[in-house]
């Protein structure tokens, strides 16, 4: 039996203003999507685009934190796609932020137009070094497949308008790989927010004719002796947004 099988559970974050039902197994939502979704700058009446939206979490919080914006997410997965619309009206959100099925290997559908913000969590691990789940969901949200990372940020990229700005949270290990990609993008203004002690980082990345980079003071997560720092906390149950 696949997650896709078993009834969703419904949980919360945002310290309750978000709700999402999400498969009860396979791949579930972590701390990466309220962080990555507290990083878009979006403002009312800005268009955000949320690639590899899952169910749903990442367009949602930005949706509860900004009132007016409009968000569009893209999703491969049909039943994960199923549970994003069913989350948008779970949330009283259904008439700003909806999720269409599309695979990132194909062009995004014309009729979309350009967008003033991409957030995106790509899948963080390449098909030539993973060990992919047996859940073939979790599989296609952890490990890439039609399209890999070099596609994900052409899409993201391709999709902005030319003072747009792209969000993405990967493993810190690639990030080299990505700054890489931007900058042949010719979205090469590169700020790298890092969030120990999680190998995680937050990339924002603006059009730009070469690469100018620049390190954000880090996000530190947890605590010493355990616990959310007061800064994550204020993000994670606040719905505070990040700064950069």
């Amino acid at each position: 039996m696949t997650s896709m099988d078993c009834a969703p559970t419904e949980n919360a974050v945002m310290g309750g203003r978000v709700k999402l039902l999400q498969p009860r197994r396979g791949y579930r939502i972590a701390v990466d999507a309220v962080l990555l979704a507290a990083a878009v700058d979006a403002r009312p009446g800005e268009r955000v685009l949320d690639l590899g939206a899952g169910v749903g979490a990442v367009g949602l919080c930005v949706a509860a934190r900004v009132p007016g914006c409009d968000v569009t997410g893209i999703e491969l997965q049909p039943a994960l796609a199923a549970l994003a619309e069913r989350n948008a009206r779970l949330n009283d959100a259904a008439d700003r932020v909806r999720t269409l099925v599309h695979d990132l290997a194909q062009p995004l559908p014309a009729a979309l137009g350009p967008f003033d913000h991409v957030a995106t969590n790509p899948p963080y691990l390449p098909a030539s070094v993973a060990d992919p789940s047996p859940d073939r969901s979790k599989a296609l949200a952890t490990v890439e497949s039609s399209a890999d990372l070099a596609r994900w940020l052409t899409v993201a990229t391709g999709a902005l308008k030319s003072a747009g700005s792209l969000l993405a949270i990967h493993r810190s290990d690639r990030l080299e790989e990505i700054v890489a990609i931007l900058a042949r993008l010719g979205w090469g203004d590169v700020t790298v927010k890092r969030l120990p002690p999680a190998a995680r980082v937050l990339v924002r990345a603006r059009a730009a004719g070469g690469l100018r980079r620049r390190e954000a003071e880090p996000l530190v997560l947890h605590r010493a002796g355990g616990g959310y720092t007061d800064e994550a906390e204020a993000l994670l149950r606040h719905g505070q947004p990040l700064a950069f």
